[in-house]
């Protein structure tokens, strides 16, 4: 039905979107159901309130009849006090729904999300991400439930208001004939208007995101640039731009809702002229044209929201096209059905057998028929330029992508045959960027194992060498960090990696130039500590530094996209 509305848009591609959005209220359809039955009860109650003060004027009043007019007035207060509990009711229930589905939808999304390759967060803008999962998945949620019951209630209401005028007086009510065209015709014109200028809020909000995401976290580095006053400058714009282009969407909105409220005032002052005359003649009563006038009221609201639905869907055909690219991002790694749980344990045998890949936006190959046999257990050293793709070689490994040709292979078994849990359970990964929740120190340790223990927690904190930490820690391992752990230095920051590594108990462990934000010191105690707690598994160390590599079984150098290897005596990096 709304896909006819949008004509410029992908018709197919709207309505995989609604498909998508509606296959999470279907779910729902017994609860949709009791809120359907409660806002017809309440709009009933609602169009019986006007036809009870026509009664309560002609019948009682101008009748003089006061037992009459008493009986009435206890029955406006008892449909007043049902209305406002049924209002109530419908209210809880309709926040229940509307917040199960929306966090549903987003959640949906976001496991979409985490199917995606790193190549993919890097040509986005986070931002634009937490604008589109946040606010336009709230938008799309709002439409879903909200515009299901409005629509209900404006149709109820509007059949209700009709059938009632009708019964008061026919010929007034075909003012309602002439009222309806020209809204609809006001509101199809101005509808592209609202869509261009809703779009355009939203990419300018996605904008400021964008830019506190960038800067927030780097608020130390502005500072110590003396860059405060640029970057505040820099936020001055982008909100005056919003803020210029949001006053358009307001003015685009305020015009295409003021027609129509404008068409209503005439209507019903024509109602006014024509029963007003009918009354100084003596043929119609006052409470029949009080009552005509309210439901009047009564008809154009819902013939307003009606049609304001069909402004409303440009809104959300928006944001939900904008959702639709995120859901339509292409996945690179996929799980295979017939992927295979590995059972019995990991020796660390890695194998790079023909493995040719590129990234989409270069040309150039980062491997190109690369061979190399790692045995399990040995510690290698994996080096090159900066550049040159040793990153991806671990992001192969730990299968954030997939080669175009080739395999690589752990233990004799190609990567894309397994399941992701048991490979990156295998192989662990501590890279120059030591990631840390807002959490507490245990909690953080225990995120690539969250079944492990306490106890198991605590032996592998003290085996990383966290012990001097947690005592100094007012609360211990149930310390929380606090946002990214900042406090920490570098070394603790590496410590908790390592201990987080202990936990997963894998047969690979890579050091993805983990200790390049640390001192030499430091640097020497980590790695000396990584070779006495995985003595024994594969150990993959990228680094410039030579010191970090010393003692390395093999050294594999990534040069002209191929992996050399080096004797192990080699001094150069």
């Amino acid at each position: 039905m709304w896909a006819k509305l949008i004509r410029h848009q992908d018709p197919g591609e709207l309505r995989r979107g609604f498909e998508w959005l509606y296959g999470f209220v279907r779910p729902h359809w017994g609860s949709v159901a009791r809120l359907l039955l409660l806002s017809l009860a309440a709009t009933l109650l609602v169009l019986l309130q006007p036809w009870l003060t026509k009664m309560l004027i002609d019948d009682g009043l101008l009748a003089r009849d006061y037992p009459f007019l008493v009986s009435i007035a206890v029955a406006m207060i008892f449909v007043g006090i049902v209305g406002t509990v049924l209002a109530g009711v419908n209210r809880l229930l309709h926040t229940r729904l509307s917040g199960t589905i929306l966090f549903a939808l987003r959640s949906d999304l976001y496991r979409h999300l985490q199917t995606l390759s790193p190549a993919f967060y890097g040509r986005q803008r986070m931002g634009d991400l937490m604008s589109r999962i946040d606010g336009d998945v709230a938008e799309i949620q709002r439409f879903a439930v909200d515009s299901l019951f409005s629509a209900f209630s404006s149709v109820i209401g509007l059949v209700g208001a009709v059938v009632l005028m009708v019964s008061l007086s026919w010929q007034l009510s075909l003012l309602v004939l002439v009222l309806v065209p020209l809204e609809f015709l006001w509101l199809r014109w101005m509808r592209r208007k609202v869509e261009a200028r809703t779009r355009t809020v939203r990419e300018r909000a996605a904008d400021v995101s964008s830019f506190l995401v960038e800067t927030l976290p780097a608020m130390k580095f502005i500072q110590a640039s003396r860059r405060e006053r640029d970057e505040r400058e820099r936020l001055d714009r982008l909100g005056a731009t919003y803020l210029e282009d949001l006053l358009h969407l307001q003015r685009t909105e305020f015009f295409t809702q003021a027609v129509p409220s404008t068409l209503t005032s005439i209507t019903r002052a024509a109602a006014f002229m024509i029963g007003g005359w009918w009354i100084v003649e003596g043929s119609w009563q006052l409470g029949g044209l009080i009552a005509f006038s309210t439901y009047l009221g009564m008809a154009t609201g819902p013939v307003n929201s009606l049609l304001g639905l069909y402004v409303a869907v440009q809104r959300m055909s928006v944001s939900l096209m904008r959702v639709s690219e995120l859901r339509g991002a292409r996945v690179d790694v996929a799980e295979t059905s017939a992927a295979a749980s590995r059972g019995a344990p990991w020796a660390g045998r890695i194998e790079f057998d023909g493995v040719v890949f590129r990234h989409d936006d270069r040309e150039a190959p980062v491997l190109d028929r690369a061979m190399l046999a790692i045995p399990a257990g040995a510690k290698v050293a994996l080096t090159g330029a900066s550049g040159v793709g040793k990153s991806t070689l671990v992001d192969l490994l730990h299968r954030h992508y997939d080669p175009a040709e080739g395999a690589v292979r752990l233990d004799g078994i190609d990567l894309r045959e397994l399941a992701f849990a048991d490979l990156r359970r295998a192989v662990a990964v501590v890279s120059q960027d030591i990631v840390l929740f807002r959490g507490t120190v245990a909690d953080n340790i225990r995120y690539a194992a969250p079944a492990a223990d306490d106890a198991a927690v605590r032996e592998a904190a003290s085996r990383a060498g966290l012990d001097g930490l947690v005592a100094r820690l007012p609360r211990g391992l149930d310390t929380s960090l606090g946002e990214r752990g900042q406090q920490l230095s570098g070394g603790e920051r590496q410590r908790i990696a390592v201990a987080r590594a202990l936990l997963q108990d894998p047969c690979v462990l890579v050091l993805d130039e983990a200790t390049s934000a640390v001192d030499e010191a430091t640097e020497a105690q980590v790695i000396a500590a990584v070779d006495t707690l995985f003595a024994g598994r594969t150990r993959i160390l990228i680094s410039h530094r030579a010191a970090t590599l010393v003692g390395c079984d093999l050294r594999v150098r990534l040069e002209g996209a191929r992996l050399e290897i080096e004797p192990a005596s080699a001094e150069s990096i």
